[in-house]
């Protein structure tokens, strides 16, 4: 996998200059490849995990032409894509990209264009993955930038570029479809066999695959993008004797905190600045991982999961200090969720409309249930019952579990307590929300609320709210794949007339569902 791992920054795509339209181009592929250094058939973007790295300036209009090439039948052949985080307005619904919400998945020897405009001044990290199944899990993931010329925190850092972003993400040996068979037929969810760090791992009596390294500058201030990829797991991020100091969290600008360790739950995003300070040498950047028993997978070790942080002029090679899981005891200094605060101050309005949703696994099975539904995809996407007339709860599937909302309103979600061992990272699709009521924390904050589009629910409870104002059906789910494949979503869908009145998909589109129908089901 090194020279897979390598090839990411190769496989950075060239863009304009001064354009206002990214043309980007992804085969999506079957390579093999060995992150962790267990060789394994993937499923790819142009061929690399993680795939390239997308990079755009705020409002420009994203042309994502996707070829899907599948052809391995150890895992789906057909695909879609979802740009995790990115604000999308109601007439490019479509375009979104979750199946059987707001399209069809891409058949294979198929093709589509997805038109994303960056929208509402939005900038930030992000990033795309498969929406179909638990596609992603087999490597079907990359980083998405957004930069803002106009950055107001840009006097805090030097260095903001490819070179600074940090991908980590959970990664298995077996393929999706075996994998997903064994949970329905056991109800356990699969544990990972690893941790990557930009492409790369190690498990357990595996080769020792060379270190990510991360190159710096002594003097040098550096903004480092954390994305966490995973399909399960939460990474706890720290870098040995240095502080990072938060100045954006999924998208949003944050009033900037300084701490030496922050949990990030799947899907989730931060931008940190790290001053390189110390003397020049090797530091471990530390990546461990919960998620799961680890009993269950002897290759699991999340000591190894880890990167190096090499200061110009040191020797090549690793750091002499001993692999730790991160600062503890005194010198802990963890990001608390609840703390963050925007830059600019956005209370969260008043609520129009109150939701609880309360979630249980059915024991023993890969079932879970939201308010006592267990989502299932529909044959029809929810957008196209939408377009066709859809007005009411009635006129979706019960499984669909679809709540149909006014427009123009403010929706308060309510997850209570919960004694659950894993955190559910919900995130919502096309926008973000208030979390007025962090899981980490019994505050509740109405005056100036951290906006992000994944949080996670469980624990003390949390309490999130969000505007109709950007009417659609939008994907509401846990982030926990395992868990969305086994029915943990919903489906926020707002104002129906209104969406009917300013959607108008293209032929493409159109044309998706009906060659996806026909397929025999291996190749769907």
């Amino acid at each position: 996998m090194k020279l897979l791992a390598s090839t990411v920054l190769a496989a950075l795509l060239v863009l304009p200059a001064f354009s206002d339209t990214i043309p980007i181009t992804l085969d999506i592929v079957n390579a093999d490849g060995a992150p962790d250094g267990f060789n394994r058939s993937m499923v790819t973007a142009n061929g690399t995990y993680p795939g390239p790295l997308i990079t755009a300036t705020k409002g420009d209009t994203l042309v994502v032409t996707v070829n899907n090439l599948l052809d391995d039948p150890t895992m789906r052949r057909s695909t879609s894509l979802d740009f995790d985080g990115l604000f999308v307005n109601t007439p490019d619904s479509f375009n979104e990209g979750s199946s059987f919400v707001t399209t069809c998945p891409v058949a294979p020897n198929a093709s589509y264009t997805y038109t994303i405009p960056l929208v509402d001044g939005q900038a930030g990290t992000f990033w795309y993955h498969s929406q179909l199944s638990v596609q992603y899990v087999d490597g079907l993931r990359g980083a998405l930038v957004v930069y803002d010329p106009e950055d107001p925190l840009k006097d805090l850092y030097d260095v903001d570029d490819e070179t600074t972003i940090w991908q980590v993400g959970d990664w298995w040996h077996n393929t999706t479809l075996p994998l997903l068979a064994g949970y329905v037929a056991t109800g356990i969810v699969p544990v990972s066999d690893s941790g990557t760090f930009n492409g790369v791992g190690r498990f357990n009596g595996g080769p020792e695959v060379p270190f990510f390294v991360v190159n710096v500058v002594q003097g040098t201030r550096y903004r480092f993008r954390i994305i966490n990829t995973s399909a399960r797991n939460v990474f706890t991020m720290s870098i040995d004797s240095h502080n990072m100091t938060i100045i954006e969290t999924d998208g949003t600008p944050t009033s900037p905190m300084t701490v030496n360790s922050i949990d990030m739950l799947a899907g989730q995003r931060h931008s940190v600045v790290v001053e390189a300070n110390q003397p020049v040498a090797n530091y471990w950047i530390n990546a461990p991982y919960v998620g799961g028993d680890p009993t269950r997978n002897l290759n699991q070790n999340a000591t190894l999961s880890r990167a190096i942080l090499r200061y110009q002029g040191a020797a090549e090679e690793d750091p002499s200090s001993p692999m730790s899981l991160g600062p503890a005891g005194a010198e802990l200094n963890a990001l608390v969720e609840a703390n963050l605060r925007p830059l600019v101050a956005s209370p969260a309005p008043e609520a129009d409309i109150n939701i609880t949703l309360n979630l249980v696994v059915t024991a023993g099975k890969a079932q879970w249930n939201v308010n006592n539904v267990s989502y299932l995809p529909p044959d029809v996407p929810t957008l196209v019952k939408i377009l066709d007339g859809a007005n009411s709860t009635e006129d979706f599937n019960v499984t669909e579990n679809t709540f149909v909302l006014p427009a123009n309103k403010i929706v308060q979600v309510i997850f209570p307590p919960s004694i659950d061992d894993e955190a559910h990272p919900f995130h919502l699709h096309g926008n973000n929300f208030w979390l007025i009521k962090s899981n980490s924390s019994e505050e509740i904050n109405t005056e100036n609320p951290i906006k992000r589009d994944v949080a996670g629910v469980g624990s003390t409870g949390t309490i999130m709210r969000f505007s109709t104002a950007n009417p659609g059906p939008w994907f509401f789910h846990c982030h926990i794949f395992w868990h969305f494949q086994a029915g943990l979503a919903t489906v926020m869908a707002s104002g129906l007339d209104e969406t009917r009145e300013t959607v108008k998909p293209t032929q493409a589109w159109t044309d998706l569902c009906p060659a996806y129908d026909a397929l025999p089901a291996d190749l769907q």
